[in-house]
């Protein structure tokens, strides 16, 4: 069992281990400074994490597209973070890795190419973006007046920490006395909602936006859930209207998997609760889940080499 210290989660910083307290990143980094930073969020849950090879792939092309490259390798970085699991006891955990951009030495020119790249991570008790109690009577949602950041200005296909437009809906959404929003382009279609992917269900077939939007790992297991239970499944062009008109909605994100709607923009859907078809997906994801699907058991014995 983890001692006090390492109980609240565990990070690794740019080659160290430590208690998630002790964590800590230069103010002077362009990481923070200027948002220059991919990561990625893998959950663990019941000892393993979930689809381990899906988020470090996509991690490797956001930092490809950022042109960050870090010391360590693929394989470390899985090291890293089985060990920060390891160290902090959990079974149930949020784990983060990122990949940040320093700071140009003094006397070279301030231009990115001159940064070291360096990685973190860490795991914590596991985060809900909606609670369960919020999905069992279905999430109220609004649409907001802010638009996504334009996908030729910020690659919404790399994770990043660009927030300004999601965290404006998230406050549109409170002073609606709504549990939270999603975004549109600026040609009205459906984008993204802060942290997860969007569902619209009309006559029993799903559809998911293919503009604005990251491409989910839990969006990608929406797709093969719909496949085996012979449900029709589209990524494509989504509408406001078509949102707003649909018989279900439900959200998506490793915080959390599937988590149906009630309501959007006031609208009541069906009875007020998940629909069907939202609540059977969203019971087969976690039924398939304690089966074992797509899971890298976590060895809580073993240590890491990194130190």
């Amino acid at each position: 069992m983890p001692t006090a210290p390492w109980s609240s989660g565990a990070a690794y910083v740019d080659g160290r281990y430590m208690p998630i307290a002790e964590a800590a990143i230069p103010i002077t980094d362009w990481g923070y400074r200027r948002s220059d930073v991919t990561y990625d969020v893998v959950s663990v849950w019941g000892g393993a994490f979930f689809r381990l090879d899906d988020h470090m792939r996509r991690f490797r092309a956001s930092m490809r597209a950022l042109r960050l490259e870090p010391a360590e390798s693929e394989e470390q970085i899985r090291q890293v973070l089985h060990e920060c699991v390891r160290r902090a006891g959990l079974r149930e955990a949020y784990v983060a890795m990122d990949c940040l951009r320093g700071a140009p030495k003094p006397g070279v020119a301030r231009h990115p190419i001159n940064c070291r790249n360096y990685i973190v991570a860490f795991a914590t008790p596991f985060v809900w973006v909606m609670s369960p109690e919020m999905q069992e009577r279905g999430a109220h949602l609004i649409i907001a007046k802010t638009p996504r950041i334009a996908d030729d200005s910020v690659d919404p296909k790399v994770k990043n920490f660009h927030w300004g437009d999601l965290t404006r809906g998230l406050f549109e959404a409170h002073d609606r006395g709504a549990d939270n929003c999603v975004l549109l382009d600026r040609d009205g279609f459906v984008t993204e909602g802060p942290g997860f992917n969007v569902f619209a269900v009309t006559d029993g077939a799903v559809a998911t936006s293919d503009r604005g939007a990251l491409e989910g790992i839990t969006r990608l297991s929406v797709g093969e859930l719909c496949g085996d239970l012979g449900m029709p499944f589209a990524v494509r062009p989504l509408s406001a209207a078509e949102l707003r008109d649909a018989d279900e909605i439900f959200l998506a994100t490793t915080a959390g998997g599937i988590m149906p709607a009630s309501r959007i923009d006031g609208r009541i859907l069906g009875n007020d609760r998940p629909g069907p078809v939202s609540a059977r997906l969203r019971e087969r994801f976690w039924a398939k889940r304690a089966e074992g699907w797509h899971a890298t058991p976590i060895d809580y014995a073993a240590s890491a080499e990194l130190q």
